[in-house]
């Protein structure tokens, strides 16, 4: 098969036949969805958005501007580790929020891709999604930057103490396992049950992940608007969630331990 045989059937979605709702479960699905995200991932892309006009309206140039994206949330150590775990414990349960509901649709794990049928293969597709944008985003978030469209973005800023980096780890899943339930397994089904077009839905997943990365500026919305695209697309071709799950924790999990034990050692990161 050539590049291009490739590329063309990975831009054209495969077809995967619903049950069809009737007016009442269409209205009902719509309103839950809205609900759902007006309170997670939603609610955090409108935020988002708010501090990227605020930082736009500074006099600050964008480029000068720093955002933390793990910082400490409180002055005792004892009270952050406990703040810190809270903060992934809601991320958790967002996540299962969203699994809760496709069970009580008639979905279960399967049907979005988190059974333990292919762990292997899971696991490689993982390591190569996370290869894929990892390296090319670190290459945009550095040109966004040099242009004058990005803060500078520092993954961690907690303190040295000795459940740092296990807590950045759960982050990173707590993150991971989030966004990809919501943003893909949940969002995508559920526009997909509506008749929903895969290409329509699978921009709309990709807009909402961009959103809430835009308090980083333009290059950190773009960035995660492509990520959105290619895991949105894998998702939709292969019905596997388990491999963005374990790419984005990947990716996450290299920036926010690296940032703190490597801060100030590497150009782009600042001390």
């Amino acid at each position: 098969m050539t590049a291009r045989e490739v590329w063309r059937s990975w831009a054209r979605p495969a077809r995967r036949d619903v049950a069809p709702l009737d007016p009442r479960e269409r209205r009902l699905l719509r309103t839950e969805l809205v609900v759902v995200f007006a309170v997670t991932l939603g609610l955090s892309g409108v935020r988002s958005l708010v501090s990227l006009l605020d930082a736009l309206a500074s006099p600050v140039r964008l480029d000068e501007r720093r955002v933390a994206i793990d910082e400490s949330l409180a002055r005792n150590p004892w009270a952050d580790l406990a703040a810190q775990l809270a903060s992934s414990f809601a991320l958790v349960a967002w996540g299962a929020l969203g699994l809760y509901l496709l069970v009580r649709a008639g979905a279960g794990p399967r049907a979005v891709g988190l059974d333990g049928r292919r762990p292997g293969r899971d696991a490689l597709a993982a390591v190569g999604l996370a290869a894929l944008i990892g390296i090319p985003g670190l290459g945009l978030y550095l040109a966004s930057r040099a242009l004058g469209l990005n803060t500078t973005v520092i993954p961690s800023l907690l303190g040295e103490q000795w459940w740092t980096v296990p807590v950045l780890i759960v982050s990173a899943c707590a993150n991971a396992w989030a966004e990809e339930v919501l943003v893909v397994g949940y969002l995508l089904h559920g526009l997909r049950r509506l008749g929903v077009s895969e290409n329509r839905a699978l921009a709309i997943s990709a807009v909402l992940r961009g959103s809430y990365h835009l308090y980083q500026g333009f290059g950190g919305g773009l960035g995660n608007l492509l990520m959105g695209l290619v895991f949105g697309r894998y998702w939709q071709r292969t019905g596997r969630l388990w491999p963005l799950v374990g790419a984005h924790a990947l990716l996450d999990v290299v920036a926010f331990v690296g940032s703190a034990l490597l801060r100030g050692a590497l150009p782009f990161l600042p001390a």
